[in-house]
């Protein structure tokens, strides 16, 4: 039998935030085995914890959602980053992601991790497409700092700045434009959108992922890195930014991102909520 362990991650508090299901040792799951108990829990993510190929690092770590494994996401690092801590690894750690080597770090339930990765820009999908994917028109796009963009740090998310707080409630996607868009413009995740409001530093944020069964997601950490990378570029300077993210689905995670150079620095808080076995 396999241990398990539910957390809320980009949160202080239980039942807010993203959840993620963490198999802190999977040595002896079979490899057929780990995507169908990720679609068994059903969460955005699921991360499977091995032993490092490396000894001098922390843990090997695969991330799946309900229908793949990706290389890179953010909510399920930091969530491990705190579930290992929690079981008494030292706070400094690097994990091996399929991005590579990642530094992480994780202390009295708050993490953070940096990743290095180069920012892709894969792609400029059309803009009357994204406004009928989020269900708003092609008007209510921002295009002062960048039109849509489909960008990468690891995986790929179509980067849409919208004109309100109110668009950005309102959103409401067509399933039917995803499909349209996933033939389009093929990534790894089916045309991830991410959209957000910017004030300054402060971003309120969406991101959507319907063909991949997550409908919505509360917290988007690899959406946020691959955001703030993309600022930084587009303005020539470091920044950091207060990200807001699942507020309309009922689940605030709060999300701190900051640049430096090339690097990215996510940051955020998870909590334990439940924990138990699996029995086959």
């Amino acid at each position: 039998m396999t241990t398990y362990f539910i957390y809320d991650v980009f949160t202080k508090k239980p039942f807010g935030g993203n959840q993620l299901a963490v198999i802190p040792d999977a040595s002896n799951l079979p490899e057929s085995d780990l995507q169908r108990i990720a679609r068994e829990f059903n969460f955005s993510e699921t991360t499977f914890v091995f032993p490092p190929s490396d000894p001098n690092h922390t843990a090997k770590v695969r991330i799946f959602t309900p229908t793949m494994e990706v290389p890179f996401a953010g909510h399920p690092v930091i969530g491990t980053a705190v579930a290992l801590a929690d079981q008494g690894s030292g706070a400094d750690m690097m994990l091996e992601l399929g991005i590579g080597p990642t530094k992480a770090f994780a202390k009295d339930g708050a993490a953070s991790f940096t990743t290095s990765a180069p920012l892709e820009v894969l792609a400029h999908p059309d803009p009357a497409l994204v406004a009928t994917a989020l269900g708003i028109t092609q008007d209510q796009i921002c295009t002062a700092t960048h039109l849509p963009v489909m960008a990468s740090l690891g995986l790929a998310f179509t980067l849409t700045e919208v004109d309100s707080r109110a668009t950005l409630t309102a959103l409401k996607t067509d399933v039917a434009a995803f499909r349209k868009g996933n033939a389009a413009y093929p990534s790894g995740l089916d045309f991830a959108q991410f959209a957000y409001v910017r004030d300054g530093n402060k971003i309120d944020a969406r991101m959507f992922a319907p063909l991949d069964n997550i409908p919505e997601d509360p917290a988007t950490g690899s959406a946020c890195a691959t955001l703030a990378a993309l600022l930084a570029q587009l303005e020539t300077k470091d920044l950091a930014l207060d990200i807001l993210q699942g507020e309309d689905m009922g689940r605030p995670s709060v999300i701190t991102a900051k640049t430096n150079g090339t690097a990215v620095t996510i940051s955020g808080h998870a909590v334990r909520t439940m924990q138990g076995t699996l029995l086959t």
